[in-house]
C-alpha cells in the first residue's frame, strides 16, 4: 500500500469516527472467513472486513450519532447568528422578520459547518432583520444546496455584474450590434462580442449559474437605442453611461434571476479592471463611454 492510499484510509477513518462517535478498525481474520458461504453471518449478513469497535448497542450508537449531528447543527446556528451580529449595521430596522421565515432560515442553515458559507447566511439573516423581505424563501433553499464551487462562481461573476438602474435589474453586458436595415441584412454578423475569457470568468462559470437558476439561460438583448440615448449601469463602486453614438443600437447580455438578485448582494466585489478594459474600448466605437466614481 502507498503512503497516500494509506493517507487516504486513515482520513477516511477519521471522517467515520467523527461522524458516528466511534472508530471503525479492521475485524479480525478469525471472524472473517472469505472462502465460500462461511463470508456470511448466521442471519445471512455479509461479513465486513470492517467494523465499528464498540461495546454499546447498535442502538445506542445510533443515539450517538443523532446527538452528535444535534451538536454539530446546534453550533452551526450558533456561529451564524454571532456572525450576523457582526454584520447587522445599527440602524433603525423597519419591522421585525417574519417569524416563519426565521424558523424556515434555522431549519435550512444548520447543516452548513463551511465557514464561507457560513458567512453568506448570515449576511442573510443581518439582511433580512434590517429590511424584511429582501431574501425570499426560495433563495434560502437555493443556498442550502449550493457548494462551495458554485458560490466561488457566482462571486466572480458578480465582479462583472453591473446593475441597470431602469428595470431595477443585474446583468452582464456580452456584447452589441447595430441592428441591420432593410438595405443592410447582414450587418448583424458584424455583432461585437466581449472577450470574457481575459476575465476571472470562465463559460463553465456561466453555466454552473444557469444550472441553479441565478442566470437566466438565454443571451437577453436591450431595446433598440436611438442616437442620444443611454444606458446607465452601476457597479459597487462606479457608475457607467453609455450613450449611443448612432440609431438601431442593441446590446446583449445575461441577466439574473430574481434568486440570483438576491443572492448577489450577499457578496460585494469592485467591477474587475479587465472587464472595465473590455467595455472601454469595444464599445467607444459606437457609444460614448464615461465612468463616474460612485460615492
Amino acid at each position: 500500500m502507498t503512503v497516500k492510499a494509506a493517507q487516504a484510509r486513515v482520513n477516511l477513518a477519521n471522517i467515520i469516527e467523527n461522524q458516528l462517535g466511534y472508530p471503525i478498525h479492521k475485524a479480525s481474520s478469525a471472524r472473517i472467513n472469505h472462502t465460500g458461504d462461511d463470508s456470511y453471518s448466521a442471519q445471512g449478513q455479509q461479513q465486513l472486513a470492517y467494523q465499528i469497535k464498540a461495546q454499546a448497542s447498535l442502538l445506542e450508537r445510533a443515539q450517538t450519532r443523532q446527538e452528535i449531528q444535534f451538536i454539530k447543527r446546534q453550533e452551526n446556528i450558533e456561529t451564524i447568528m454571532a456572525m450576523a451580529m457582526a454584520f447587522c449595521p445599527d440602524v433603525t430596522g423597519q419591522q421585525q422578520p417574519d417569524f416563519d421565515w426565521i424558523e424556515r432560515f434555522i431549519s435550512l442553515c444548520e447543516d452548513t459547518a463551511n465557514s464561507s458559507m457560513q458567512k453568506l447566511w448570515a449576511k442573510i439573516l443581518a439582511g433580512e432583520t434590517v429590511s424584511p423581505g429582501t431574501f425570499s424563501i426560495k433563495s434560502l433553499q437555493t443556498l442550502k444546496h449550493m457548494t462551495q464551487r458554485e458560490a466561488d462562481a457566482l462571486q466572480r461573476c458578480t465582479s462583472l455584474c453591473g446593475f441597470n438602474e431602469k428595470d431595477n435589474s443585474h446583468l452582464i453586458l456580452l456584447g452589441f450590434y447595430k441592428k441591420p436595415s432593410l438595405f443592410d441584412l447582414l450587418r448583424k454578423g458584424n455583432k461585437v462580442s466581449f472577450n470574457l475569457g481575459k476575465t476571472p470568468v470562465s463559460f463553465p462559470d456561466i453555466l454552473t449559474l444557469m444550472d441553479i437558476n441565478l442566470l437566466y439561460r438565454k443571451e437577453i438583448e436591450s431595446a433598440v437605442l436611438k442616437a442620444g440615448q443611454e444606458l446607465v449601469l452601476s457597479f459597487m463602486n462606479q457608475r457607467l453611461v453609455l450613450k449611443a453614438k448612432s440609431n438601431d443600437l442593441v446590446l446583449s447580455y445575461y441577466k439574473f434571476t430574481q434568486t440570483g438578485d438576491e443572492l448577489r448582494k450577499l457578496i460585494a466585489s469592485p467591477i474587475n479592471k479587465a472587464y472595465k478594459q473590455i467595455l472601454s474600448t469595444s464599445l467607444e466605437d459606437e457609444f460614448e463611454v464615461s465612468w463616474q466614481a460612485l460615492k
